[in-house]
């Protein structure tokens, strides 16, 4: 319980100072998914679009392995897909335990119902999505997850180099963003994985708990930089859904 109360004290300071004040009954859900489930902002578990709050792919994997969840069964529902038209279908069903008959969801993804960014990628998306119901099923969460909700808004800017980031200088608070180490390393990532520079580093700023990535520490962009690198690796798709869920920066905004 301290833990979990630690836990909704972080949440509720970082979502502050990414989304401002917040009214009473979002704060009241805040805890009540940090309570029961133990959801973290910063471990990228949450997101707040228009005034509700969505569970991400890696929060709900993440409260699965917590759980000691038994095995996730995912197979393609044929007579609902057709590749040809980069339809697709999937059941998931997710096992609490050996013994558990199992939690099945559903999901389908197609080319009108997904972000451009993942145009191309409708069967690992429909895959996701029906992973994703199974296990909101499977623990009772009761809120929609970020890569359920099909496609958001484009960023008003889309850099024509993606492997080019805005550099910051170092400050005082030992920020390493701009440093030449750090920052090859992050846009290796970026051109190995083709992602989005500036949707990139507003997922950066959110993983810090920070406005601006000049606040954040050495260890924090590091841990940013790690992070990425090993979600990328196992599991670009769930990854490109995270970013796609940020609103985007112009090239060069603090």
């Amino acid at each position: 319980m301290v833990k979990r109360l630690i836990t909704f004290q972080q949440n509720r300071r970082i979502a502050k100072q990414l989304w401002g004040h917040l009214p009473s009954t979002t704060l009241r859900s805040l805890k009540e998914l940090t309570n029961e489930h133990g959801l973290s902002i910063v471990s990228g578990d949450l997101r707040l679009l228009d005034g509700r709050w969505y569970v991400t792919h890696n929060g709900l994997l993440g409260l699965a392995q917590r759980n000691r969840c038994a095995g996730i069964k995912v197979r393609p529902v044929l007579g609902f897909s057709d590749p040809s038209l980069q339809r697709w279908a999937f059941e998931a069903t997710v096992y609490r335990s050996r013994a558990c008959r199992g939690f099945a969801g559903y999901g389908d993804a197609n080319p009108s119902n997904v972000s451009p960014l993942v145009r191309g990628a409708e069967m690992r998306v429909a895959e996701t999505r029906a992973v994703n119901r199974a296990l909101r099923k499977a623990y009772g969460i009761g809120i929609c997850s970020v890569e359920e909700i099909g496609a958001v808004a484009e960023p008003s800017h889309r850099s024509q180099e993606p492997t080019k980031l805005p550099p910051q200088p170092v400050n005082g608070n030992g920020n390493v963003y701009g440093a030449p180490k750090v920052r090859d390393r992050l846009c290796q990532i970026i051109r190995q994985h083709e992602l989005d520079p500036n949707l990139v580093k507003s997922y950066a700023t959110d993983f810090c708990g920070v406005k601006t990535l000049r606040e954040a520490t050495r260890e924090q962009v590091e841990n940013f930089v790690s992070h990425l690198a090993d979600w990328a690796e196992k599991d670009r798709n769930a990854l490109l859904c995270q970013l796609n869920s940020y609103p985007g920066q112009k090239e060069g905004a603090a």
